[in-house]
């Protein structure tokens, strides 16, 4: 018999608490239900545009070191994974500007996963629309079912963070 559950799992990850938040429901999620997970980190090197313009700064170096953090954040998901018993791939991708949510969705796609888990702070009103939402933009454009995992403040602990079941949306 097959698993009738979610058995392609995508998680982006930042390093922040609240994509650790849902970096441990996706690693739940993926114990519970023998899914292969992936972890997602995306390395924007349009930042090295604004190095070039300060003038004196390699840009090598700044695209190694984003790198280098980016691959940190990765290791860290694995070994977080692997001491819930889970095994977890890991992807970094490296790209010029692009919005996180399109890459993200166009990741669920490429690698077929059937569910997105994100952490989400959970703004509301003017503090969401002034800073907007990837997480939003991901729910709202993603073809297949995202599950948002709310951590309430950027300081939050992951024992903080809560699942809000209603985000659960399939497009």
């Amino acid at each position: 018999m097959t698993n009738p559950f979610y058995q392609r799992i995508l998680v982006p990850v930042d390093g922040s608490a609240t994509a650790d938040a849902g970096l441990d429901e996706a690693i739940r999620l993926a114990r519970a239900t023998g899914a292969q997970l992936r972890a997602l980190h995306v390395v924007d090197t349009s930042v090295v545009s604004m190095a070039i313009s300060t003038g004196g700064v390699c840009t090598d170096d700044i695209i190694g070191a984003l790198d280098a953090g980016g691959q940190d954040i990765l290791k860290t998901a694995k070994a977080r994974a692997a001491g819930q018993g889970v095994t977890i791939d890991t992807k970094l991708h490296e790209g010029l500007g692009g919005r996180i949510w399109d890459i993200v969705n166009a990741e669920a796609i490429d690698w077929r996963a059937d569910l997105i888990v994100i952490g989400s702070h959970g703004r509301r009103g003017i503090s969401r629309l002034a800073l907007g939402s990837d997480a939003e933009h991901i729910l709202r454009h993603a073809e297949i079912p995202v599950l948002v995992v709310r951590c309430p403040s950027a300081d939050a602990s992951v024992d903080d963070a809560s699942v809000d079941t209603r985000t659960l949306a399939t497009a």
